[in-house]
């Protein structure tokens, strides 16, 4: 920790942006690391961390919560959440349910009851599908890759 006290002890210490930065990089084994800690160093808590910049003389810190946009997708999740939105359309047999079945040959399902799957599967992924792609998704496993390519997701 000494040697970020005296990295930091000539630098003004309102300039907030500055101050965030070095809170995100200090950790408990008094070494600055990049934005991801490995798995066995842990971060400096708040208590810590403003006890520190005290000794310093630093007196106003600001602590920021940062969210992502949204979760992170994997392909599982994908087919989970497909399968669960057909699990849960009331025209849809859960039973007879499969990645590979057919939503009208199979499942029993009209163009109309189609297009109510695409309007629930853009509510579920937050994305409009348009109607030529739309056209083309006959499958819960269509529906997986086309979700896949849309947000980068190989495995």
């Amino acid at each position: 920790m000494a040697s970020l006290v005296h990295s930091v002890r000539g630098l003004v210490c309102r300039n907030s942006q500055l101050i965030r930065s070095l809170a995100i990089r200090t950790v408990s084994s008094s070494s600055a690391l990049p934005l991801r800690p490995k798995c066995n160093q842990t971060l400096v808590s708040q208590s810590q961390l403003l006890a520190n910049f005290e000794q310093i003389g630093c007196r106003q810190l600001q602590f920021t919560r940062s969210y992502s946009a949204k979760e992170p997708l994997t392909l599982q999740l994908i087919k989970e959440r497909v399968l669960l939105v057909l699990k849960l359309y009331d025209k849809v047999n859960p039973e007879k349910l499969t990645l590979e079945s057919h939503f009208i040959n199979d499942l029993g399902l009209d163009s109309l009851d189609h297009v109510e799957v695409i309007m629930a599967m853009e509510d579920e992924f937050g994305f409009e599908i348009p109607d030529g792609d739309a056209e083309k998704l006959f499958r819960p496993a269509d529906i997986v890759q086309y979700i896949a390519d849309k947000e980068d997701i190989y495995e």
